[in-house]
Formats: C-alpha cells, structure tokens, sequence
C-alpha cells in the first residue's frame, strides 16, 4: 500500500501530516507510525498527524508522538495542520478544528503566521522550585542558569520519569528570563523521549508560569527556542487565562510517498 506524506514544521519542530479523510490510514498501527517518524529507517518526525473529517468543524486533528502513541494536544502540529489544511484547499485564511483537548480556532496571515488559540487555563501548581500547568499537554516549568549549556535531555528525563509524574509523566521546560517580556526555553518532550528544537504546549505554560509567578506582568511574550521564536498572548482575569493565542510559523518541507 503506498500513502502520500506532507512534511512540515514550525520552529523546527517538524510532523509527517497525512490526509485522512478517506479513513484509509491504519491508525492503530503504532509500529508503522513510530517507524515513519524515524529519522533514519522512516521518513523522520517529532510526530505524525491525520487530518481527519469532522461533522461539527473543518476537520479533525489526531495527533501521534513518534514513539507512535497518539499523544494530548501539540501546538506546534495544530499550526502546521493549519497551514497543511489550507494547502489541501479545506480552509482559507479562518478555521475551527477538533483536537484532543476540544475545540480550536486559528487563524493565517499573508506572511504565513499562524495564529492558534490553545485551551484556557485555570489552574497552575507552584512551587519554589517549578511551576506546573495543562495546556493541552502536562508542562513542567523551570528557571535554571546557564540555560545554553544545560543538559535538556539527561536533566529533562529524570524530572519526566521521577515520582513526581507517576506512570504518565509530564513534558519538561527550562526556562531562561531575557527581558521583561522575552524568555528562552528548552524542551524535553514525552513521547519523543528528547529534547525538540520547539514545543508550542511547552512555550504556552512558559509563558503563562512565568506571568503566574510574578517573573513578567506582560500579557503578550517573546519566546526563543532552539529552532526559532515563537510568541504566546492572553487575557488574565482573577489567576484565570483566557484567549490564549500561540503565534509562529507553519512551513511546508516536502511532499512524498512512502510505500507501507
């Protein structure tokens, strides 16, 4: 069986994006999924993502890890989906979809920004040591020093496996402060089991802890990411975040097809 694969990515976190409204994708094949995904035997991903049709929205996101596990919400794949969804003519420059964590609006500029609203948050857990949040996905966030050399992966997958987060484990964020609205941040990311060039659930609740805990009192913030700079705006009434909105680019790579 031969399938046609989109390659895409945003900020350098890059998915194999499958049109599937044809149900014709063996989506519970987890070895298949995680053997595309691989960088070396496969086609090479930090996840793969169907784009599914849905009677309510313009279509369905169902996203998979590239340990081929279907995974909670990615920000960076439902931009992509986006910009994937517009190439296939499905959307124009407006769209409501269906993922995971429930509905999602975005939007596409001129220069190709696009513009996801992520779930609202209400409820964050701090510490001295860390922050934790949902923003779709579990994000654990943490300001260390000498953000450049720290060791994301080894660091990263200790918190992620410690008895901290049980069996279910969480994605783990380290966090530089720049400026009053600028913070770097470097992921380690469940389900890839590594550090990503950039994870937009990740960079949401950087951006949304780092205003929680006092450490900015701005509502729209520059992040910069291993493969580029994404940026996360919101409204906050009484600790409650609301009009969450993750902004960057979605590129298409390639297209190609890979016989199964």
């Amino acid at each position: 069986m031969q399938i046609d694969f989109y390659k895409y990515q945003g900020t350098g976190n890059d998915f194999v994006m499958i049109d599937n409204r044809l149900a014709t994708f063996p989506k519970n094949n987890t070895q298949l999924i995680e053997h595309l995904c691989d960088r070396r035997f496969g086609i090479g991903a930090d996840g793969l993502i169907l784009l599914e049709n849905d009677t309510e929205t313009d279509f369905r996101m169902v996203y998979y890890n590239s340990d081929g596990n279907q995974s909670s919400m990615c920000g960076n794949g439902g931009r992509c989906l986006v910009a994937f969804a517009k190439k296939l003519n499905v959307i124009e420059n407006n769209t409501t979809f269906i993922a995971t964590d429930g509905l999602h609006h975005a939007t596409i500029s001129a220069d190709g920004l696009v513009s996801l609203q992520m779930i609202d948050v209400d409820a964050i857990q701090t510490t001295p040591e860390f922050s934790f949040l949902n923003t779709g996905s579990p994000h654990h966030v943490q300001l260390v020093e000498d953000l450049e050399q720290y060791n994301v992966k080894e660091n990263g997958a200790a918190i992620r496996y410690s008895e901290l987060y049980g069996k279910q484990g969480s994605n783990i964020n380290f966090v530089k402060k720049i400026d009053d609205t600028t913070f770097s941040v470097r992921t380690y990311e469940r389900g890839v089991e590594d550090e990503t060039l950039a994870c937009g659930t990740g960079v949401t609740a950087v951006a949304i802890a780092m205003n929680a805990t006092g450490k900015t009192n701005a509502t729209s913030i520059h992040l910069n990411v291993e493969g580029g700079k994404l940026a996360v705006s919101f409204d906050k009434n009484d600790g409650h975040y609301t009009n969450i909105f993750l902004i960057g680019p979605a590129e298409f790579v390639f297209k190609g097809t890979i016989e199964i």
